[in-house]
């Protein structure tokens, strides 16, 4: 956990809402958190990847570093039905001592896992920060539909609250096997 920290950011995504209230059109500035894995460098940005619902429509995104830092980020590239998105934040936007407490994470082979294995999820949960929870990886393949799209999915019973998403699910080496996207039954936490 101690090394991966480093590697996990949050994200704000604020952007429009719209409704209509007994026949009037409104809108509003709204904001919504989500988490991030820092998962490359190229010689002008710091990538970063995250679930697409955690950067859709987005009007701006801010992430945040271990050390506190914020910085603007953009959408690099996106795919909606396997909920994926990288973001990217310009290598120039950020502080020197920002890019001493940040990592790239290690990536791990999920293709390797086995039912029973420990799982440690970190993210942003709630919004109020960077925290960890574990369990086991619970299943493979776990097929789930959402919004007609079906995904095969790795399931945990390691606690997922909102603003987990686009989080590191962990294996015991520290190396990623998977990102928090989704959680199965109910709406509440």
């Amino acid at each position: 956990v101690e090394e991966v920290m480093p590697s996990v950011v949050s994200i704000n995504n604020y952007y429009t809402a719209s409704g209509d209230f007994y026949g009037q059109t409104y809108s509003e500035e709204a904001q919504a958190s989500g988490s991030g894995i820092i998962v490359g460098e190229n010689e002008t940005e710091l990538l970063v990847v995250t679930n697409y619902h955690v950067v859709a429509d987005a009007d701006t995104l801010e992430v945040q570093f271990i050390d506190g830092e914020t910085v603007e980020a953009q959408i690099k590239g996106s795919d909606s039905d396997i909920d994926l998105a990288i973001i990217a934040i310009p290598l120039d936007s950020l502080l020197d001592s920002t890019k001493e407490s940040i990592a790239v994470a290690n990536l791990g082979d999920s293709d390797s896992l086995k039912v029973g294995e420990p799982a440690i999820a970190i993210g942003n949960a709630l919004g109020y920060g960077q925290s960890v929870t574990t369990g086991v990886i619970s299943a493979l393949n776990r097929e789930l539909t959402v919004e007609d799209v079906t995904n095969n999915l790795i399931q945990t019973d390691a606690a997922i609250n909102p603003g987990n998403s686009g989080g590191a699910l962990l294996n015991v080496k520290g190396e990623v096997i998977g990102i928090n996207s989704n959680k199965i039954g109910g709406d509440v936490i």
